[in-house]
Protein backbone atom coordinates (compact mmCIF):
# COMPACT_ATOMS: atom_id res chain seq x y z
CA UNK A 1 0.00 0.00 0.00
CA UNK A 2 1.56 3.49 -0.82
CA UNK A 3 0.57 5.99 1.42
CA UNK A 4 1.76 8.98 -0.48
CA UNK A 5 -1.69 8.44 -2.18
CA UNK A 6 -4.62 10.40 -0.79
CA UNK A 7 -7.72 9.51 -2.01
CA UNK A 8 -10.81 11.72 -2.52
CA UNK A 9 -14.52 10.64 -2.37
CA UNK A 10 -16.71 12.51 -5.48
CA UNK A 11 -19.35 10.20 -5.04
CA UNK A 12 -21.89 8.23 -2.58
CA UNK A 13 -24.01 6.30 -4.28
CA UNK A 14 -27.60 5.30 -2.63
CA UNK A 15 -30.41 2.72 -3.75
CA UNK A 16 -33.50 4.05 -3.95
CA UNK A 17 -36.90 1.48 -3.54
CA UNK A 18 -40.33 3.32 -4.01
CA UNK A 19 -42.92 2.59 -1.34
CA UNK A 20 -46.40 2.97 -0.95
CA UNK A 21 -47.70 6.23 -1.89
CA UNK A 22 -50.21 6.10 0.72
CA UNK A 23 -47.32 7.46 2.90
CA UNK A 24 -45.68 10.04 0.28
CA UNK A 25 -45.26 13.49 2.27
CA UNK A 26 -46.34 11.11 5.43
CA UNK A 27 -45.86 13.57 8.22
CA UNK A 28 -45.52 12.86 11.69
CA UNK A 29 -47.26 14.86 14.68
CA UNK A 30 -47.34 11.78 17.34
CA UNK A 31 -45.42 8.61 18.55
CA UNK A 32 -49.18 7.00 17.12
CA UNK A 33 -48.20 8.43 13.47
CA UNK A 34 -44.98 6.91 13.62
CA UNK A 35 -46.01 3.75 14.96
CA UNK A 36 -48.80 3.31 11.94
CA UNK A 37 -45.45 3.48 9.11
CA UNK A 38 -43.54 1.45 11.15
CA UNK A 39 -46.10 -1.18 11.16
CA UNK A 40 -47.00 -0.77 7.81
CA UNK A 41 -43.49 -1.02 7.13
CA UNK A 42 -41.84 -4.16 9.54
CA UNK A 43 -45.03 -4.88 11.58
CA UNK A 44 -45.25 -8.38 10.05
CA UNK A 45 -41.80 -9.26 10.19
CA UNK A 46 -40.52 -12.90 11.59
CA UNK A 47 -37.49 -11.26 12.82
CA UNK A 48 -36.43 -7.97 14.41
CA UNK A 49 -35.94 -5.37 11.73
CA UNK A 50 -34.36 -2.17 12.99
CA UNK A 51 -36.28 1.11 10.76
CA UNK A 52 -35.02 4.92 10.41
CA UNK A 53 -36.86 7.09 8.79
CA UNK A 54 -35.68 10.48 8.09
CA UNK A 55 -37.31 13.71 8.90
CA UNK A 56 -36.85 17.29 7.23
CA UNK A 57 -37.77 20.44 9.24
CA UNK A 58 -41.53 19.96 9.27
CA UNK A 59 -40.75 16.33 10.32
CA UNK A 60 -42.21 15.06 7.07
CA UNK A 61 -40.93 11.89 6.16
CA UNK A 62 -38.53 11.95 3.32
CA UNK A 63 -36.60 8.63 3.66
CA UNK A 64 -37.14 5.03 5.03
CA UNK A 65 -33.78 2.74 5.65
CA UNK A 66 -33.96 -0.85 6.75
CA UNK A 67 -30.74 -0.63 8.39
CA UNK A 68 -30.28 -3.93 10.37
CA UNK A 69 -32.43 -7.44 10.45
CA UNK A 70 -31.84 -9.47 13.60
CA UNK A 71 -32.92 -12.94 14.79
CA UNK A 72 -36.23 -13.66 16.32
CA UNK A 73 -35.40 -11.92 19.51
CA UNK A 74 -32.36 -9.52 18.73
CA UNK A 75 -30.97 -6.74 16.44
CA UNK A 76 -27.31 -5.62 16.76
CA UNK A 77 -27.67 -1.71 16.13
CA UNK A 78 -24.71 0.46 15.19
CA UNK A 79 -25.17 4.21 15.60
CA UNK A 80 -22.79 4.42 12.11
CA UNK A 81 -25.04 2.84 10.61
CA UNK A 82 -28.61 4.48 11.59
CA UNK A 83 -27.42 7.80 10.73
CA UNK A 84 -25.62 7.12 7.64
CA UNK A 85 -29.02 7.46 6.00
CA UNK A 86 -30.02 10.63 8.14
CA UNK A 87 -26.85 12.25 6.52
CA UNK A 88 -27.20 11.22 3.14
CA UNK A 89 -30.58 12.30 3.03
CA UNK A 90 -29.74 15.81 4.95
CA UNK A 91 -32.29 15.09 7.48
CA UNK A 92 -33.13 17.01 10.01
CA UNK A 93 -34.23 14.76 12.30
CA UNK A 94 -34.71 10.81 12.88
CA UNK A 95 -37.20 8.04 14.30
CA UNK A 96 -36.22 5.24 14.71
CA UNK A 97 -38.11 1.83 14.93
CA UNK A 98 -38.04 -1.82 15.46
CA UNK A 99 -40.13 -4.90 15.26
CA UNK A 100 -40.88 -7.43 18.16
CA UNK A 101 -42.35 -10.79 16.46
CA UNK A 102 -43.09 -12.06 20.25
CA UNK A 103 -45.52 -9.95 20.51
CA UNK A 104 -44.95 -7.86 23.40
CA UNK A 105 -43.84 -4.28 23.25
CA UNK A 106 -42.26 -4.03 26.60
CA UNK A 107 -38.58 -2.39 25.48
CA UNK A 108 -35.29 -4.67 26.36
CA UNK A 109 -32.36 -3.32 28.66
CA UNK A 110 -30.76 -3.47 25.10
CA UNK A 111 -33.49 -1.74 23.43
CA UNK A 112 -33.00 1.33 26.26
CA UNK A 113 -29.08 1.13 25.65
CA UNK A 114 -29.01 1.23 21.94
CA UNK A 115 -31.68 4.21 22.39
CA UNK A 116 -29.50 6.14 24.53
CA UNK A 117 -26.15 5.51 22.24
CA UNK A 118 -28.57 7.09 19.19
CA UNK A 119 -29.56 10.12 21.60
CA UNK A 120 -25.80 10.69 21.96
CA UNK A 121 -24.57 10.44 18.46
CA UNK A 122 -27.49 12.52 17.45
CA UNK A 123 -26.63 15.58 19.87
CA UNK A 124 -23.01 15.21 18.60
CA UNK A 125 -24.33 15.07 14.96
CA UNK A 126 -26.88 17.63 15.26
CA UNK A 127 -29.35 14.96 14.25
CA UNK A 128 -32.49 15.14 16.79
CA UNK A 129 -33.16 11.85 17.91
CA UNK A 130 -37.15 12.12 17.82
CA UNK A 131 -38.78 8.59 19.24
CA UNK A 132 -37.93 5.21 19.50
CA UNK A 133 -41.11 2.98 18.52
CA UNK A 134 -41.31 -0.34 19.40
CA UNK A 135 -43.95 -1.92 17.09
CA UNK A 136 -45.35 -5.86 16.85
CA UNK A 137 -47.32 -7.81 14.23
CA UNK A 138 -50.62 -7.41 16.90
CA UNK A 139 -50.16 -3.66 15.95
CA UNK A 140 -49.88 -2.89 19.77
CA UNK A 141 -46.47 -0.23 20.32
CA UNK A 142 -44.43 1.17 22.55
CA UNK A 143 -42.69 4.64 22.40
CA UNK A 144 -39.76 5.24 24.47
CA UNK A 145 -41.00 9.26 24.19
CA UNK A 146 -44.02 9.19 25.48
CA UNK A 147 -42.57 6.87 28.09
CA UNK A 148 -40.40 9.84 29.10
CA UNK A 149 -36.91 7.90 28.24
CA UNK A 150 -36.50 10.36 25.45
Amino acid sequence: MNFDTIFEVVRIKQELKEVDSEYAMFRVVSPYNAHELAHKLIGDEDREVFLVMCLNTKNVVTAVHRCHVGSLNSSLVSPRETFKSAILNNANAIIVAHSHPSGFPNPSKEDYEVTRRLKSCGEILGIELLDHIITTPSGKYKSLREEGTL
